[in-house]
């Protein structure tokens, strides 16, 4: 990689209040089309659709499809939708402390400014698409919505005159599509294979037209696309996307992405699956995030022109491996999301860290020093982009408001060398006790953010935990 709805029962009800209050003029409705609704229907006259989308706390897309004459409407006011449509477990359903407690109660959705952007589908580009993010009637940033989350990070780093320098790698498998009643397990590569033909070129000739598809989705929304690549894992392919001085712009433009990714495949017949562990014996996805802190020049304060890297890159790898276990599930959200953490399996197991080792949770890579720079490899491709970034600047902000001193790196293999005896949180109760318990994520993520993400994964782990298996009937049934 190059460095640099909860639709609500009565929503439309409220839509016909909407139009009866500006037919009666009791809202003013805005004398003219938004400049910037007018500036896209002149470049694309075909639009005639209107994609409002929201991310919620599982990375999931929620939101609305709008015919394009709300467009201007849509810019100015935003859209309502329940508090709960951001914290829905991952088949979503309302979780019922968060969504009936309080009477699921609406928020405010106001459109990201400048996120504005057409989109393409198989019949051209007849659709546009907007980033929305929440905010309760008062107007304050309502902290379970994970972009109000990040920003609250980034604003906290900013008063500190610090300004994060990011970029995410998408992994991500593609599978053909089943058949109708066809098992998922089916549609898998064969595990016996030797190898998934890492960097192999023959893989992408065989996705060829799904990938320059995929190219020119990327291009009409002006997304940061440098590249696709195969990886390890058989039917396994990573996006290259280029770094940006801007977290929350940029995490926009990742969900955008993997929302492309996913649409693209389904235009040719496959599954583009963001799963972390898919295939028992071979490498899960990932998502790795790399991060540098920049002062207010631009210049590059983990850079001291040597290869160990500024005291600050030090307190900033300190911190992030403090805040590591207390994180882990933001970075590993899914009972699936588990499986990754094996010895020798690509996924780091403990808290550590090295120079140029990816046995290690967090790898300073070989680079010029001017890139000098923190890889994050402990989340999976599952994690929602906005929260993975925010737990990761969280430790940074950590780690240098209180100086922090790393342990001394890793320099072999990580899985056989560290004797620390200190493990990440292994399955899922653990990882939701470690985060629900937290002083650090209620101070710098919020407790409402702990509040409702706890209740979310809580619910999903009940769920699969009262799910009896094929493999433990396999096992017990006629033991």
């Amino acid at each position: 990689m190059a460095y640099r709805c909860h639709p609500g029962v009565g929503s439309s009800i409220a839509g016909e209040f909407l139009e009866t209050a500006l037919t009666l003029g009791t809202i003013k409705k805005s004398p003219a089309m938004h400049p910037e609704a007018e500036k896209l229907l002149s470049e694309y006259p075909s639009i005639e659709m209107v994609e409002a989308l929201i991310t919620d706390c599982n990375g999931a897309a929620r939101g609305k499809w709008l015919p394009v004459d709300k467009l201007s409407l849509l810019l100015e006011e935003g859209i309502k939708l329940p508090k709960s449509a951001v914290a829905q477990d991952v088949w979503g359903r309302d979780v019922p402390r968060i969504a009936l407690d309080n009477g699921d109660i609406d928020g405010w959705c106001r459109v990201v400014p400048g996120s504005l952007a057409p989109s393409l589908s198989a019949r051209g580009v007849d659709q546009a698409q907007v980033v929305l993010t929440m905010f309760t009637d008062q107007g304050a940033p309502l902290l379970s919505d994970p972009r109000q989350v990040l920003a609250g990070v980034v604003n906290a780093l900013s008063e500190q005159g610090y300004f994060a320098r990011v970029a995410i790698e998408l992994e991500f498998n593609l599978f053909r599509r089943p058949a109708d009643g066809q098992p998922l397990r089916d549609i898998l590569p064969d595990e016996s294979l030797t190898g998934g033909n890492l960097y192999g070129l023959g893989a992408l000739d065989a996705h060829a037209e799904l990938l320059e598809a995929l190219r020119e989705t990327f291009a009409v929304q002006g997304l940061p696309y440098e590249g696709v690549l195969k990886e390890a894992a058989p039917a396994q392919y990573e996006v290259n996307v280029a770094y940006a001085d801007d977290a929350l712009t940029y995490c926009d433009q990742i969900v955008r992405m993997q929302r492309g990714i996913s649409a693209v495949a389904a235009r040719f017949d496959a599954v583009a699956s963001f799963m972390p562990k898919p295939m028992e014996n071979q490498p899960g996805n990932g998502m790795h995030m790399h991060c540098s802190l920049l002062n207010e020049a631009g210049l590059n304060l983990f850079d001291n022109g040597a290869t160990e890297g500024s005291p600050l890159l030090l307190q900033a790898v300190g911190g992030c491996i403090d805040m590591m276990a207390d994180s882990q599930l933001i970075f590993a959200p899914s009972y699936n999301a588990y499986r990754r953490f094996q010895p020798g399996n690509h996924a780091p197991t403990q808290p550590n860290w090295g120079y140029d080792n990816r046995t290690t949770a967090l790898r300073i890579p070989a680079s010029p020093s001017l890139a000098t720079r923190i890889e994050h490899r402990v989340a999976g491709a599952d994690s929602n982009p906005y929260l993975a970034t925010a737990a990761l600047l969280a430790g940074i902000l950590l780690g240098v408001g209180r100086s922090s001193a790393p342990p001394a790196p890793i320099t072999g293999n990580a899985w056989a060398e560290d004797e620390t005896g200190t493990f990440l949180p292994g399955n899922m109760a653990a990882a939701i006790q470690r985060f629900s318990d937290s002083e650090n994520i209620r101070k710098y993520l919020s407790a409402p953010f702990q509040t409702a993400f706890t209740e979310v994964k809580k619910q999903e782990l009940m769920e699969f935990e009262r799910r009896v298996t094929d493999f433990e009937l396999e096992t017990y049934l006629s033991a």
